[in-house]
């Protein structure tokens, strides 16, 4: 089962980092799927930063960045894997 928690906003290629508003609480180790036209990526959150400040977990409308293990696209929706 799956929760939508987010839509990506931008990727940062040369990071691979991208940028998420979030819906629904996220945290470190969670599992995600992120789902577009282009991209279907299953991966663990290893990193989430806040105006660049690591974080262990955050909230609903914080804009936050996660590093990615593929490209994403701006649109892309990002679901939790419960």
């Amino acid at each position: 089962m799956e929760t939508m928690i987010g839509k990506v906003t931008h990727y940062y290629p040369k990071i691979s980092v991208a940028a998420v508003v979030l819906e629904d609480h996220i945290a470190k180790g969670d599992l995600i799927h992120i789902r577009g036209p282009h991209d279907d990526l299953h991966q663990s959150v290893t990193s989430i930063e806040i105006e660049h400040v690591p974080r262990e977990e955050a909230e609903p409308g914080q804009d936050i960045g996660i590093k990615v293990t593929e490209r994403v696209h701006a649109g892309d929706v990002v679901f939790r894997e419960d």
